[in-house]
């Protein structure tokens, strides 16, 4: 039975009276053996952080003085190549480009879209470098300042399902899926997934995140487009867009991985709690998820399976660096690997994405964290093995969980009527 309307959550917003919990706060209420009611939940926020390969910017960058250039037949940022048009832009001096947050640059094999789009909004200085359809080479600077258009376009973030890797061969194994190389067999996990945390865990039916739902893209307000690429009622996912000049660079960035550099972002979404079948099915549990552990080399090939619980239950959101036991090695392995580059000669907090990597590999035990391990059958054999690499940021997703919490509580969030 419907509690309340959409207009009516909105009405109470905007008094300041709505009652806003986090998708945890929930969870938090169920393993203590409460039931919450609709009644007294207007809203339910969710959210998560990690790896959305789908991940692109549409912009529009000034380039030289009108009439210098008919048209851009190639264009790179900061190294990166972008493909411009649609539009043409005949003599303007700029151009309308599309530039994959899984490029990388043609000069630094590190440095790939996730960090140039944080350097964009984050206000850096970025190097465009142009061919015109006649052949002539223009350089120049820029910066989101000046660049007229940047819109980001998901096509495929924020799955409600998710595997895990490891590698049960002998051979070392290259991949998006890990931050190096991944060694084996079955010598460590890398997960991905905020568990209860996760949008479409708490609405999987997409119910209330739906086509027009207005959610947070890296703290820029933006919309669900629809369901994503490759989204099916099994693993639905979802297309967002957003303009990157609201954004805050803390959310996005650029991650490693043993197949070149990656993109990852930070999403959130709001539940309207119409009625009590609604709030139930955010009432789930890390514990409860299920987690397959695939081969890395054929996410299909599925060799068992393990729970969020493993993996977020008692472990920490992020290193903690003990400066007293390096011993500055002539070559860091830790400075070598750090997915975000978040370590050099001190650990960047702000940097860090909490993926582990620095504790897995870190000989001298300069750096600690508890990241978790698992353990499943594989063959009638019990195989147990650590979390090496999260490529997912929990702490990253509490935060804008926690954003959009209080943008609605303070009125800065007005939900709207895309529902049934």
């Amino acid at each position: 039975m419907r509690i309340r309307s959409i207009e009516e959550i909105n009405k109470k917003i905007k008094k300041g009276d709505a009652t806003v919990l986090t998708a945890e706060e929930v969870s938090l209420l169920v393993r203590e053996g409460n039931s919450p009611k609709a009644e007294d939940v207007d809203v339910v926020t969710t959210g998560t952080c990690g790896i959305m390969s789908g991940t692109a910017a549409i912009l529009h960058v000034p380039v030289a003085d009108p009439g210098a250039f008919k048209k851009a037949k190639n264009i790179l940022l900061n190294g990166i190549p972008g493909f411009p048009g649609p539009c043409p832009n005949e003599w303007l001096g700029s151009v309308d480009l599309i530039i994959y947050g899984t490029a990388h640059s043609i000069y630094d094999s590190g440095y790939g879209g996730g960090f140039l789009f944080k350097d964009i909004v984050g206000g850096n200085e970025i190097e465009v470098e142009v061919e015109s359809t006649e052949g002539e080479i223009f350089k120049s600077t820029t910066s989101i300042k000046d660049i007229g258009t940047a819109q980001m376009i998901g096509t495929r973030l924020a799955f409600k399902n998710y595997n895990s890797f490891t590698n049960p061969s002998e051979e070392v194994v290259s991949s998006i899926f890990h931050a190096i190389d991944m060694e084996g067999p079955f010598k460590g996990l890398s997960v991905s997934g905020c568990g209860q945390l996760n949008p479409l865990q708490n609405d999987p039916v997409m119910r209330s995140i739906c086509s027009g739902s207005k959610i947070l893209l890296n703290a820029s307000e933006g919309i669900v487009i629809g369901r994503g690429t490759r989204s099916s009622n099994e693993k639905p996912n979802l297309m967002l867009t957003a303009d990157m000049k609201d954004m805050d660079p803390h959310y996005l960035g650029g991650f490693k991985t043993g197949a070149g550099p990656e993109v990852f972002d930070s999403v959130a979404a709001a539940i309207p709690i119409l009625d009590q079948s609604t709030l139930e099915q955010t009432f789930i549990l890390n514990k409860d998820i299920v987690l397959p552990v695939t081969d890395i080399r054929g996410r299909h090939k599925v060799l068992g399976s393990t729970d969020y619980g493993e993996v977020w239950e008692g472990s920490d959101e992020r290193p903690v660096y003990h400066p007293e036991n390096c011993l500055n090695c002539e070559t860091c392995i830790v400075r070598e690997r750090c997915p975000t580059g978040a370590y050099t000669n001190i650990l960047n907090t702000q940097r860090c994405f909490g993926c582990g990597m620095c504790a897995y590999s870190c000989p001298n035990n300069a750096f600690t964290m508890e990241s978790g391990s698992v353990r499943f059958d594989v063959d009638d054999k019990s195989i147990g093995m650590p979390i090496i690499c999260r490529q997912s940021d929990i702490k990253r997703a509490r935060e804008l969980t926690a954003e959009l919490k209080r943008k609605i509580e303070n009125g800065k969030f007005i939900l709207n009527s895309c529902f049934e």
